[in-house]
């Protein structure tokens, strides 16, 4: 599945009014959406804090919403679009699920799984290997993370 620029533009938005929702209960602010024939089939944001698991990614949890909604564990004609570069137990979630394809917006020097630290997604010694592209409205992307830090410092 290959996409425009334009079209990848348009479904990172879509993952930042997610990351926007994170936002406004109080989670760190990560978006994501699957999408599968060029249609969102799943959205989801952080939601650690709200539903108090160490495991409620976004990523993890738009894989989740995406299995139910093919009814198969595998999302094998899907993309993850999400706002930041996914750490290392959500770029294994991605791996097992069998996405081809993750976009996401900034990295994440300090968990990144995808590029900065690990490059999990792309590791040749594992059996599924996907394609990765990073940058895809990075600053907004890292601009709704930097304001949402800078709120939380402040209180």
């Amino acid at each position: 599945m290959t996409f425009t620029q334009e079209e990848k533009e348009q479904f990172m938005r879509e993952a930042l009014v997610e990351a926007q929702k994170a936002a406004d209960y109080g989670e760190v602010p990560i978006g994501a959406v699957i999408v599968k024939d060029k249609q969102i089939i799943a959205r989801s944001f952080n939601a650690r804090e709200r539903h108090q698991k160490a495991t409620h990614h976004a990523e993890i949890r738009v894989i989740d919403q995406a299995n139910e909604h093919v009814e198969n564990w595998r999302l094998l004609d899907c993309a993850l679009f999400v706002t930041i570069e996914p750490c290392v137990m959500c770029s294994g979630a991605i791996s097992l699920s069998r996405i081809p394809a993750v976009y996401f917006g900034a990295t994440n020097p300090k968990f990144g799984g995808a590029v900065s630290l690990y490059q999990i997604l792309e590791d040749e010694r594992l059996n599924h290997r996907l394609q990765v592209e990073q940058g895809i409205l990075a600053d907004d992307c890292a601009q709704i993370m930097q304001k949402f830090f800078k709120n939380r410092r402040k209180k």
